[in-house]
Protein backbone atom coordinates (compact mmCIF):
# COMPACT_ATOMS: atom_id res chain seq x y z
CA UNK A 1 0.00 0.00 0.00
CA UNK A 2 2.65 2.38 1.10
CA UNK A 3 4.84 1.85 -2.48
CA UNK A 4 1.01 2.49 -4.48
CA UNK A 5 1.13 6.02 -2.72
CA UNK A 6 4.38 6.60 -3.10
CA UNK A 7 4.04 5.50 -7.48
CA UNK A 8 1.17 8.00 -7.46
CA UNK A 9 2.96 10.45 -5.60
CA UNK A 10 5.44 10.76 -7.86
CA UNK A 11 3.18 10.73 -10.89
CA UNK A 12 1.56 13.56 -9.49
CA UNK A 13 4.89 15.67 -8.61
CA UNK A 14 5.98 15.32 -11.97
CA UNK A 15 2.67 16.18 -14.10
CA UNK A 16 2.53 18.76 -12.04
CA UNK A 17 6.27 19.48 -12.71
CA UNK A 18 5.75 18.89 -16.83
CA UNK A 19 2.94 21.57 -16.50
CA UNK A 20 5.00 23.96 -15.24
CA UNK A 21 8.30 23.70 -16.74
CA UNK A 22 7.21 21.29 -19.89
CA UNK A 23 7.17 23.11 -23.62
CA UNK A 24 4.20 25.11 -24.91
CA UNK A 25 1.41 22.78 -26.06
CA UNK A 26 1.90 23.36 -30.23
CA UNK A 27 -1.56 25.04 -31.52
CA UNK A 28 -2.08 27.11 -28.17
CA UNK A 29 -2.50 30.75 -28.42
CA UNK A 30 -2.17 32.81 -25.57
CA UNK A 31 -5.06 33.52 -23.79
CA UNK A 32 -6.04 36.94 -23.84
CA UNK A 33 -7.34 38.46 -20.64
CA UNK A 34 -10.54 40.54 -20.97
CA UNK A 35 -9.45 44.49 -20.14
CA UNK A 36 -11.22 46.01 -17.77
CA UNK A 37 -13.22 48.88 -19.06
CA UNK A 38 -11.77 51.23 -16.52
CA UNK A 39 -7.96 49.87 -18.09
CA UNK A 40 -9.28 49.94 -21.79
CA UNK A 41 -7.81 53.56 -23.25
CA UNK A 42 -10.37 53.20 -26.36
CA UNK A 43 -13.50 53.17 -23.85
CA UNK A 44 -11.94 55.68 -21.90
CA UNK A 45 -11.58 58.35 -25.12
CA UNK A 46 -15.33 57.49 -25.99
CA UNK A 47 -16.65 58.02 -22.46
CA UNK A 48 -14.47 61.41 -22.73
CA UNK A 49 -16.11 61.94 -26.11
CA UNK A 50 -19.78 61.66 -24.99
CA UNK A 51 -19.13 63.13 -21.90
CA UNK A 52 -17.91 66.51 -23.73
CA UNK A 53 -20.55 66.17 -26.22
CA UNK A 54 -22.71 66.10 -22.90
CA UNK A 55 -21.34 69.27 -21.80
CA UNK A 56 -21.36 71.12 -24.95
CA UNK A 57 -25.16 70.51 -25.37
CA UNK A 58 -25.70 71.67 -21.97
Amino acid sequence: MIYLLAVIGALTIAVLLWRAFGPERVGVSARQTPVAPDDDPDFLRKLGEQQRRTDDEN
